[in-house]
């Protein structure tokens, strides 16, 4: 995978002059920084960047630029090469259960803010974390649907932990914060509403007064064509319930977007590999690919057709079941997808809102998956 220096207008400008027979990823920094901008503009705390969503160096590169400066890391590799790109930046290692290695390391790189969920992590970080200006935050989880997969299953202490992690978090002299995850690409914003008031009642429970409350990420991308998501009414919906429960005691709040955030910025083109019999559609990426995360959160609808000479196909939707290229059975997409009923062979398959567990998650299994990475002006075909 590797990043072409030519910058060119739109996607459709590349296909029709290179036709590419592997996948190719447009990446377009504006859409980017105009992302981050809204984030900065419109969240009434602190913005971090998830960095695991899309952990490329130009990502980060483009969000420093646009104003973000705290980053959520997940790994010591993470750490290092946010360290090394931005030295001073604001890093909260919030993946809350971590080897003794991995603790270590990330003091040594001199991370201030943490999270736990359990005992025994805690027990492990009160042992290895100096506390003086450290701060650790209580991930706590909750039965709330409306995600498109459900973070609680892994992570997240209850409401009754929760408060006695958080007195303890006090007790032992660390900055005592609260933080959560509603779920990913989570569009009912009452989500947070739940989280938001049941992180006051931990506090309440505790005793103790939460300085910083952590939103999580959650935030929704542009997946499907109907459903644009109305992230300034979350954020609106945040600010309020936030003062409503907390009172004169509400924390400093902190988000954490991933998806919210990069999603919008990349593009990724497939190619059609053959169209068996006129039903089953083949292409060039699928699930070991640039395409992996589609079976766990559903098929991205926002998809164009266009020809290799950068025409758009404009038949009568036919739905149609769309394969990956390798030879596993499993490397296909859910459900069907509604692609114009005039595509051929050799056509493109241009897949909108794909920056976000596309380029971090593609492997070669198979001897496939090899992408560029182009920039364009524009993302528009």
């Amino acid at each position: 995978m590797g990043l072409s220096k030519t910058i060119w207008n739109e996607p459709a400008e590349l296909l029709r002059s290179q036709q590419p027979d592997n996948p190719a990823m447009f990446f377009a920094p504006q859409v980017l920084q105009a992302t981050a901008r809204r984030f900065l503009k419109g969240f009434p705390g602190l913005v971090t960047y998830a960095v695991k969503s899309n952990p490329d160096e130009m990502v980060i590169q483009n969000l420093l630029a646009a104003g973000i400066k705290g980053f959520d890391v997940a790994s010591p590799a993470e750490i290092d090469m946010v360290r090394r790109l931005a030295p001073t930046a604001m890093l909260h290692y919030n993946n809350p259960v971590r080897s003794r290695s991995e603790v270590q390391h990330a003091v040594r790189a001199g991370v201030k803010s943490w999270s736990v969920d359990s005992r025994s992590e805690l027990a492990k970080l009160i042992e290895l974390v100096p506390a003086e200006g450290c701060e650790i935050s209580v991930r706590y989880k909750l039965p709330v649907s409306g995600a498109a997969y459900n973070f609680g299953a892994k992570f997240g202490a209850t409401v009754e932990l929760a408060a006695e992690l958080l007195a303890t978090v006090a007790q032992a002299g660390f900055i005592p914060s609260l933080t959560f995850h509603p779920g990913t690409q989570c569009t009912d914003p009452m989500a947070w509403d739940s989280y938001i008031r049941a992180g006051a009642e931990i506090c309440r429970l505790a005793g103790v007064k939460a300085v910083r409350l952590n939103v999580g990420g959650g935030f929704p991308s542009h997946r499907v064509t109907d459903v644009v998501p109305e992230l300034e009414a979350i954020f609106a919906l945040i600010d309020r319930v936030a003062t409503e429960a907390f009172g004169a005691d509400r924390p400093a709040l902190v988000c954490e977007p991933g998806r919210g955030l990069v999603a919008e910025a990349f593009t990724l083109a497939t190619r059609i590999k053959a169209i068996r019999d006129g039903q089953h559609v083949f292409i060039n990426d699928g699930v070991y690919g640039g395409l992996t995360e589609l079976p766990m959160v559903g098929n991205i609808t926002r998809v164009e057709a266009i020809s290799s000479e950068g025409l758009r196909r404009s038949g009568a939707p036919v739905p149609r079941v769309v394969f990956g290229p390798t030879c596993d059975s499993v490397d296909r997409l859910p459900g069907e997808l509604e692609l114009p009923g005039d595509i051929e062979e050799g056509d493109y398959l241009v897949f909108h809102g794909m920056g976000a567990y596309s380029m971090a998650t593609n492997t070669r299994f198979n001897g496939f998956g090899e992408m560029t990475v182009s920039t364009t002006m524009s993302l528009a075909l």
